[in-house]
């Protein structure tokens, strides 16, 4: 994933949000955009899909048209659900490592106490 700067060069009355995407380094942004999983890019990409409406480039010369206010919620809401997907896989990754811990400790606690019966 990565992340295209120039569309901020283009808005004459940023948002909030704009601006604090405007004040962070581009360095910042592009790590950000890297550290992304292809499964996480592929639920927001169908996200925004869903809230655009689906149609095939191919078969369509699409063009859509839409206030600063609505790209704004849209822009919002492709970062909210990147930022709850990220941390949502960060728990799953936190778990499967707490799981993996839990069965080796308890097979060790197991082998320590065969070898204590001997």
């Amino acid at each position: 994933m990565v992340f295209n700067f120039d569309f901020l060069s283009e808005e004459q009355d940023p948002s909030p949000l704009i601006q604090y995407l405007k004040q962070q380094q581009p360095e910042t942004l592009s790590r950000i955009a890297q550290s992304v999983s292809l499964e996480v890019e592929q639920i927001i990409t169908k996200n925004v899909q869903g809230l655009m409406g689906i149609l095939s480039s191919g078969d369509f010369n699409i063009r859509i048209a839409t206030d600063r206010e609505s790209l704004d919620n849209l822009l919002a809401s492709a970062m909210m659900t990147g930022y709850f997907l990220s941390k949502i896989e960060q728990r799953k990754d936190l778990e499967v490592n707490f799981s993996n811990t839990e069965f080796s400790n308890s097979s060790l606690s197991s082998s320590q106490t065969e070898e204590q019966k001997e």
